[in-house]
């Protein structure tokens, strides 16, 4: 006479995993390092100039609509990217389209965006900027533009090239943003 030991095994096993010591872990966050603001001069091969994060590299714009003005202020460790464009002003109607492409391009987040707030600012050096902060999950949390509307239009706009949320976001978004101000604070205009 066989005595069969498998069914006994098994149940013994299945008993044996209900009674675990799981402890439930907490939701994950992403750990920021945030660097004190410092900052350097752009080079003088554009027709503008501003300081920028010294914990950031400057690196050409290699998009296949790019102009040489055109530069990317990268963020290596938060995998950020500041697009900045560049525009010299011809007449009334070519500073006409710019503002129309800047504002196409903030209102074409209005799919995912649960929020956007548009103000005007006066920088100390008397440049006006527009600048608008998009809530939600968007691709771009911070875009702006300024110009002198007779020979320049400059625009910029945050990314983050990552699949993290916004809201997880929000420390490095903040610290972008100040170095974003100070940008638009020390812009000059070349000749």
């Amino acid at each position: 006479m066989k005595i069969n030991f498998l069914p006994a095994i098994f149940m013994a096993v299945v008993f044996m995993a209900c009674q675990s010591d799981y402890t439930p872990k907490p939701k994950g966050y992403n750990r920021f390092d945030l660097p004190e603001h410092a900052y350097t001069s752009l080079s003088d091969t554009l027709p503008y100039s501003f300081e920028y994060s010294q914990h950031a590299r400057v690196l050409a714009d290699t998009s296949w609509i790019s102009d040489k003005s055109w530069i990317e202020i990268n963020y290596p460790e938060y995998k950020a990217n500041i697009h900045i464009t560049y525009k010299k002003v011809y007449n009334q109607d070519s500073l006409k389209g710019y503002l129309d492409d800047a504002y196409f391009l903030t209102a074409k987040h209005q799919i995912k965006a649960y929020a956007i707030d548009e103000s005007i600012v006066k920088t100390p050096s008397g440049k006006t900027v527009v600048y608008a902060e998009l809530e939600g999950e968007v691709p771009s949390q911070f875009q702006w533009y300024t110009t002198d509307s007779t020979e320049h239009f400059l625009r910029g706009a945050l990314y983050f090239n990552t699949q993290v949320q916004n809201d997880s976001l929000r420390p490095a978004i903040e610290y972008v943003k100040v170095d974003i101000v100070h940008m638009m604070n020390s812009l000059k205009w070349r000749d």
